[in-house]
């Protein structure tokens, strides 16, 4: 790859060394609304995108539902969950099911493509299970933050749905992804701002963690990652969503219209389009990027 006009991106405010694809459209990167304000609620959260196209995100139109969001960006009522339960974090595995971070209910459901939703694993030592991440094999990952106290738990859920503490007494635990080749997971502390890497070893015990990145400002919230291995985080008040590369380099900052985003998504035709969820805002905003999503091939 080679550096596309070096010297304007410079101009707009990028890292120096930041290498991009032969293709430098101009429309890249620029955010623009999908899902307008109010279609779902403020606590809209957990994007994501099934193997066919569609766009999920909770609590659409009311609390404790999912939305489905087509090709066209229109919005409709999916599901409502069970009574008690509300949804955070969203994400499918190989064969279409769809699990959800249900936080109130200290719960990872399950919802087949029939639409027959189940609880997956409940642990009531869980604060609120909050974001998911899922590994090729179909290993569930999830935060688990204490807001009040401002700490966090980390947990695995196994493909049997048997559940076990990774980590405790770290910060507000809140984003988690994993990179490509599924050997780091990828954790984030929303008040603390740091981002942490953890080597997944063969039997899924979490290695030494290595702090990934620290910010000054702002918090931290929802995270994916890229086929190249770049980390997309949505910055919570800053109104951005920051890439940051395998090697803990800043590359960019892509700018959106609310300023609380809470999750993002990869989908669209080629995998490009990521999709941004915003607090306050009930609203979904996008923008493509140059790398399909580190999942789109098989399922996000």
């Amino acid at each position: 790859m080679k550096v596309i006009k070096r010297m304007a991106l410079l101009a707009v405010g990028f890292i120096s060394g930041c290498q991009l694809s032969h293709t430098s459209e101009s429309h890249l990167y620029k955010a623009q609304d999908w899902v307008t304000d109010g279609v779902f609620t403020q606590g809209v959260e957990g994007p994501a995108v099934d193997k066919n196209g569609v766009l999920y995100a909770v609590n659409y139109a009311q609390q404790g539902t999912i939305g489905q969001v087509n090709s066209e960006g229109v919005a409709s009522l999916f599901l409502t969950l069970p009574s008690g339960s509300i949804g955070n974090g969203l994400r499918f595995d190989s064969v279409g099911n769809m699990y959800i971070a249900d936080y109130t209910g200290h719960n990872i459901l399950r919802v087949t493509p029939e639409k027959t939703v189940t609880v997956y694993a409940h642990e009531p030592a869980m604060n609120q299970p909050n974001d998911i991440a899922i590994s090729d094999d179909g290993t569930l990952f999830a935060s688990d933050p204490n807001w009040q106290q401002g700490n966090g738990q980390l947990w695995r859920i196994d493909t049997s749905g048997q559940v076990t503490r990774l980590k405790a007494n770290m910060g507000t635990t809140n984003g988690i992804e994993i990179s490509p080749d599924n050997k780091v997971l990828y954790v984030n502390e929303s008040v603390q701002r740091r981002v942490w890497a953890f080597p997944i070893k063969p039997n899924g015990v979490l290695g030494d963690a290595r702090l990934f990145y620290q910010f000054s400002d702002h918090g931290l919230d929802g995270m994916r990652t890229d086929e190249q291995g770049n980390l997309y985080i949505a910055r919570y008040g800053a109104g951005e969503v920051v890439i940051i590369s395998p090697a803990g380099q800043l590359l960019r900052k892509v700018k959106l219209t609310g300023q609380f985003p809470t999750n993002v998504a990869f989908g669209g035709e080629k995998g490009r389009q990521v999709f941004v969820t915003m607090q306050k805002r009930g609203a979904i905003e996008t923008f493509e990027s140059e790398y399909a999503g580190r999942a789109f091939k098989r399922v996000q």
